[in-house]
This record gives structure tokens, sequence and C-alpha cells, in this order.
């Protein structure tokens, strides 16, 4: 059995090190890089994130990973996993401060999240139920649905929706992840969202081909 390497990706978006300590809860070596090139030693590569889209996609491309992303990703078919803005700069395209280009993986638009209802609160903070629609790999023995914590505004709306992994309300129904092919992706943050989360981090790893027992 091929040894895990995980690579968490520091692009200046983010505080890393409790996506880290959450893969290290579950025994699994997890490392943060600033240096594109550490992704061709990776087995799974992790892009989490929090903040604008533009400058998500601006730092991506100043710090060098695109190319190297594409490669890695989209050509060797690596296990590929988005957190809360990774998930949103797979998109075509970002329309916070303006229209931003994203990488493209998964055709769709990011747009703000705007809720039915004006009691509603913007941004959307805490805790909120996940409702599976695929329950094979990284909801796989978590029934049809489960309790993740949130920090957004914005969300992901792919034109294909079998890529549509599972939805949650806040005041309007909104994408929640997304898995295609290699490609998984969550709005939510699994390494905020206790022993739930820990398990959609194991989810992935075992259901890619990896496996720590």
């Amino acid at each position: 059995m091929k040894e895990i390497k995980i690579k968490i990706i520091d692009y200046g978006m983010a505080n890393l090190r409790s996506v880290a300590n959450a893969f290290a809860a579950l025994k699994y070596q997890a490392t943060i890089t600033n240096n594109p090139e550490d992704l061709r030693q990776a087995t799974h590569i992790i892009l989490p994130g929090v903040g604008a889209f533009g400058d998500g996609m601006k730092n991506l491309m100043s710090g060098g990973w695109i190319k190297v992303l594409e490669e890695e990703i989209r050509e060797k078919n690596k296990p590929f996993l988005g957190i809360c803005l990774g998930m949103q700069l797979l998109a075509t395209v970002g329309t916070e401060h303006g229209y931003n280009k994203g990488l493209d993986w998964i055709k769709g638009v990011v747009k703000p999240l705007e809720p039915n209802e004006p009691i509603i609160r913007i941004p959307h903070i805490g805790w909120n139920q996940v409702n599976f629609l695929k329950k094979n790999y990284l909801y796989s023995d978590l029934g049809d649905s489960q309790v993740f914590y949130f920090v957004h505004s914005y969300v992901f709306h792919p034109e294909d929706y079998k890529v549509i992994s599972s939805v949650t309300s806040h005041g309007i129904e909104f994408v929640s992840s997304i898995e295609y092919d290699n490609i998984y992706a969550v709005q939510f943050h699994p390494e905020k969202s206790h022993k739930i989360g820990l398990q959609v981090l194991k989810n992935f790893i075992n259901k890619t081909g990896g496996d720590n027992a």
C-alpha cells in the first residue's frame, strides 16, 4: 500500500493549521506548503481558503500554482479536495467585486447568497444541516444528512446538476458540496465540524485510494 502524502496549499487565503490538525487527528501525514513543486510528491491535494474570490485567484496565479494544479489534478488525476473558497475557485467565474475568472474546472458561477427572507443573516456563519444527494464517497456511512459549520457569503451555481453531492438551506437552498471525477469540494468547513467533519476527511482519503488502517 502506497504512503499517503497530503499537501495543503498555502496561497495566503486561510489559517491552514486547523486543516493540518484535522488530518493529524486521523493519523495522516499532511503538510502545509507554499511551494507548488511540492505537489509533485503529493498523493492528495487540499485547497482550503476564506476571503474574496478575486484575491484567491490572484494569489494562485502569482504564486505559480495554476500550471502545477492543472498537471497534477487535471492530467494526473490526483484526488483533490476544495474547502470553502477552495470550492468556489473551481468555477468558471466569480462575481465578488466584479467578474473574476476562476479555475474553470467545473462550469458554473459563484454568486452572492441571497435568502428570500430579509431576517436571514449574511454572512452565513454557524452550524447548518447538509442534505446528502450522493452517499458513496464523502458522505459514506453518514446517513441522509449531518450538521456542519459554515462561514461564507457566496455560493457556487454549477451548470451541471449531476456534480452536486449535497445541498443546504439558509433562506434559500444552495449547493454545499460537489463531486466530479477526482475533484471533491465542500462549502462548509469539515476541519471545524468535529467528529462528522473528520469522517468526511477520512472518507475523502479512503475512497480515493488511501487507508491508514
